[in-house]
């Protein structure tokens, strides 16, 4: 007993032996504190974080000499040697500029961001905190080069460098390494399944290809949000905000968002985090009624009133059109009456969508280190679910989206290797022209509403309907309308909420208007770099796998008989080699990658980084990188009516999958005696093999409007099959500094695009050969041998399909920007920023294509505010102003006009709070992104952070 005790006290006295106390204050140049700071043991994850006044106090089981190092961000980070026990120590952080600070994600290597080969945007949790917008992806607007295009309160599209509409499968958007574009759309739905702004540690943005390195779909620009780790970040934060938004159609509507989130190391070895956010407000309403050509999607001329044919824009189910000859529905000599288009009677989107904003996210992370060093394990897992709007081909009510992913990760400073899973659900979304098309046909059918609509015509036109003056068509019109609409379902009543429910219940859009999706992709990729093995050079090699699943049951894919899968792979190399005493940094990669129905694909990078001072205050770089993208999962598997065209996707076994729903012929009764079918069906082959271009047909029709119809007009279509697109990008820069506290970044690039991407509309006559083969002799009814494909025109039988080919048209971009930050006045920090967009291409090189390119000429952004106005209050003010420019996409083409914006913030600290009071888009000045979509107002908003 006596040896037992001796020996626990001999413990006891080394356990206190062992245990060093140390307190200190970090503090920034000006001798001011800097509250937030990590302080860490180096070579362990023992630390802790400075108070508001910048002290702090650390114990360490570890015996002195040892070091402790503190950071911050926006500052260097600083080394301190602790000696002694209860030593108090002052550190002191210097201030970084822009150019200090330390990026990641454009060599898959730390480095100074004055160092990078490419040129890379970066915002952090400072800039988060600093910045005036509603959230920190609301703040990437600011960012130079960068569009951010709205198209709901909740759905944000990012975009470099133009060539995107809201499904931008061009711009890829990775969370701690993870893909988070949805599966079946290929493209990310804002921050849906991205992070809290309290985790957000930095983000980086590649506005080029990246193809290189991370492969498909690097093709455009790349953004890379790091979260906060667990060692380093530990404790409790939370935000609340509210306010409201603000424009003319909509009116003032209030939002709430919070967010909580919490961290803890509970040893060297285990850490974990967790987060939870949630938003809830009122979409921007889309109120554009304008007349629209279903055919081209430009706008023309006419209302509702003058036009029978009226097709708005923000209006559905008056895509239901079809041309009455009431001169033969009357049974009257030829052109005794008019010869009209006319549509049914469509409803506003705000009558079809509740305008729900919301969204609500989780994240969990599990962090284990088994040896209590650099090796980590992590496990993550990350759930989203959200009501947005999104404009596709048509407006979608995204509605109780679900969304997942789950990580593992295991990884140290030299290598990682991670696999995840991506699945989603659909939940209760629909197609919003659908589910006005379907309740007008619940109510009435589209053959008894045309009926009704001839007969009210034709009593009006004749003088046979009392009080209604004859021979007016305008008032003929209107009368049929009239009739034809009575005992419509009117918006606000039990009998249209009831039609709507059960058509947006319904998957199948020839009776419903839902969609269905529960497509997943499992994701894995590994990374070695052999740095610390090689001392010739920085040598990475990596790869990843990826496989779809693609799972609609057939409401979107032509998947009804089963999941389709499909898959990917790539491989890289990269060598950096530093030459001329550092001076000169030489970066090259190469990759390899292959998808399943298309030829392998290389993708070189070479780039060459130039600092002829000692201090690198000047750097110059110039780099050669290509880019490639794989056809999405739609561009190949795709099998769907949107109404005004089918969408088939090209995938060599997808042209027999699908298969249209019976389509009824317009053609006179009487000549099914000469083999015409009144009801037929067409396939994906039909499209791709038997059809016309739809500028041929188009000029073809306006020949026989003319009288004079010429067959040799007509163009077969040929559309091929489609196949990955490419850039090669050349682009020069200098990042530096040119006058004390005056920081510029300047660049220049050029893209040539090969094989670009692009939608086709084609017109498929329901009957009869494109080439004009198979001939019907007309003679016995009075008319003359004529092929069946022309009868097909003549009569109206025809089916626009959108296809999926490239373009062999040459599409260049090029374009500048220049960013400059200073200091102004001691304190206050000012950053302008301008950047310049150019497209290269000759449209009558290729007719049918739209280029999407959807970016304007000219940008410029800046920036004024200090942080420290005076004790704990600060202030930022943010301006941007763009030029007009031609929006392409198959929802509507149109111009979007100039714009300027002010956002502004005023914000106090105290202690570990921050106050926030700021508006976006402060000054009023409503605007749209592009045509079709919400109006965006003004935003207010006040919020409080503990962080």
């Amino acid at each position: 007993m006596r040896t037992f005790l001796s020996i626990f006290a001999m413990l006891v006295c080394v356990s206190m032996f062992s245990q060093t106390n140390v307190s200190g204050k970090v503090v920034d140049g000006n001798n001011l504190p800097v509250p937030g700071a990590n302080v860490v043991v180096v070579g362990t994850s023992v630390g802790v974080v400075t108070d508001f006044d910048g002290n702090f106090k650390l114990k360490v089981n570890q015996q002195p000499p040892f070091k402790i190092k503190a950071s911050s961000i926006g500052f260097d980070s600083s080394t301190v040697e602790i000696t002694k026990n209860n030593e108090e120590v002052t550190i002191v952080l210097k201030e970084g500029t822009q150019l200090d600070e330390i990026v990641l994600s454009a060599s898959r290597t730390p480095e100074r961001i004055r160092e990078s080969p490419v040129t890379i945007e970066r915002m952090d949790a400072r800039a988060i905190k600093n910045s005036s917008a509603p959230s920190y992806y609301d703040a990437l607007e600011n960012l130079k080069g960068v569009d951010v295009n709205t198209n709901s309160l909740t759905f944000k599209s990012v975009n470099t460098r133009g060539f995107a509409t809201f499904a931008n499968t061009r711009f890829m958007q990775l969370v701690d390494g993870m893909d988070n574009s949805s599966p079946a759309l290929n493209f990310a739905l804002g921050n849906l399944l991205g992070m809290s702004e309290l985790d957000v540690q930095t983000v980086e943005l590649l506005p080029g290809a990246s193809s290189a390195l991370y492969g498909a779909n690097a093709f455009n620009g790349i953004m890379f949000m790091r979260s906060k780790d667990p060692y380093e970040k530990q404790g409790l934060s939370f935000y609340a905000k509210t306010g409201m938004t603000s424009s003319e159609n909509a009116g003032d509507n209030n939002f709430i968002d919070f967010g909580i989130r919490g961290a803890h190391a509970f040893s060297d070895k285990l850490a974990v985090k967790a987060s939870f956010s949630f938003l809830n407000g009122t979409e921007w309403f889309a109120t554009d009624y304008t007349n629209y050509d279903s055919a081209t999607g430009d706008a023309i001329a006419g209302n509702r009133q003058t036009d029978p044919n009226f097709n708005g824009l923000n209006i559905y189910g008056d895509e239901v059109s079809t041309t009455l000859d009431f001169s033969s529905i009357a049974g009257a000599p030829a052109g005794t009456f008019e010869t009209a288009a006319v549509s049914r009677t469509g409803y506003e989107e705000r009558d079809l969508m509740d305008y729900d904003a919301e969204s609500v996210k989780m994240d969990l992370a599990l962090h284990y280190k088994p040896w209590a060093n650099d090796f980590t394990i992590i496990w993550n897992s990350k759930i989203g679910r959200g009501n947005t709007i999104y404009q596709g081909a048509n407006r979608y009510s995204i509605k109780d989206f679900f969304m997942q992913q789950h990580k593992l990760e295991i990884r140290n400073n030299n290598f990682f290797v991670r696999g995840y899973v991506t699945a989603e659900k659909a939940g209760n979304s629909y197609d919003t022209r659908f589910a006005a098309i379907n309740v007008n046909r619940r109510w009435k059918s589209d053959q008894q509403w045309f009926t009704e609509y001839a007969t009210g015509y034709l009593g009006a036109i004749t003088g046979a309907i009392p009080g209604v003056t004859p021979g007016d068509p305008t008032v003929a019109h209107a009368f049929a309308r009239g009739l034809a609409d009575t005992g419509r379902f009117e918006p606000g009543t039990a009998e249209f909420r009831a039609a709507l429910d059960g058509v947006t219940a319904d998957g199948d859009l020839l009776t419903g208007a839902r969609f269905i999706d529960n497509t997943k992709l499992y994701h894995a990729d590994v990374n070695y770099n052999f740095s610390h093995l090689i001392d010739v050079a920085d040598i990475q090699v990596g790869g990843s796998f990826r496989e779809y699943v693609l799972n609609s049951e057939g409401t979107i894919f032509t998947d009804i008989d089963g999941p389709i899968r499909y898959d990917e792979y790539g491989a890289y190399v990269q060598v950096q080699k530093k030459f001329m005493e550092d001076k000169m940094k030489f970066t090259g990669s190469i990759r390899y990658d292959k998808a399943q129905n298309f030829d392998g694909n290389v993708s070189p990078r070479l780039s060459l980084v130039f600092s002829p001072d000692e201090d690198k205050k000047h750097n110059f770089r110039a780099s050669f990188q290509t880019g490639f993208r794989n056809p999405t999962t739609q561009d190949q598997y795709i099998g769907l009516d949107v109404g005004n065209a089918i969408l088939v996707g090209s995938a060599p076994d997808n042209l027999d999958r699908y298969t249209t729903r019976p389509i009824t012929n317009n053609f006179p009764a009487g000549l099914e005696a000469f083999g015409l079918d009144r009801t037929v069906t067409l396939s994906g082959n039909d499209a791709y093999n038997n059809s016309y271009t739809l500028s041929s047909f188009q000029a073809f029709g306006a020949s026989a409007a003319a009288g004079t119809p010429n067959p040799a007009l007509l163009e077969r279509a040929n559309v091929e099959f489609v196949k990955p697109e490419q850039v090669s990008a050349f682009e020069v820069g200098y990042r530096g500094i040119v006058f004390d506290n005056v920081s510029v970044d300047v660049s220049a690039y050029y893209n040539a695009y090969q094989d670009f991407i692009a939608n086709r509309t084609v017109i498929v006559p329901n009957y009869g050969n494109v080439d004009l083969s198979d001939i019907t002799d007309l003679t016995p009814v009075g008319g003359a041998p004529t092929p069946n494909a022309l009868i097909a025109a003549s009569n109206g039988d025809f089916t626009p399909f959108q296809l999926y080919s490239n373009s062999n048209a040459d599409i260049n971009s090029y374009g500048a920007a220049i960013g400059v930050n200073t200091k102004l006045f001691g304190d206050y920090n000012f950053g302008i920023n301008y950047t310049y967009a150019k497209l290269d291409f000759d449209q009558a090189s290729d007719p049918d294509f739209e280029t999407n390119f959807n970016t304007p000429e000219h940008k410029v952004k800046a920036s004024f505010g200090n942080p420290n106005l005076f004790d704990n209050f600060g202030f930022n003010i943010n301006w941007r102003w763009n030029d007009s420019f031609l929006w392409e996409s198959t929802f509507a083409d149109g111009m979007v006009t100039a714009r300027s914006l002010v956002d502004l913030q005023f914000n106090y600290r105290y202690k570990k709070s921050t106050f926030k009071i700021g508006a976006a888009n402060v000054l009023g000045h409503e605007y749209v992104s592009a045509p079709g979509v919400g109006t965006i107002g003004s935003q207010y908003y006040i919020s409080w952070v503990i962080n």
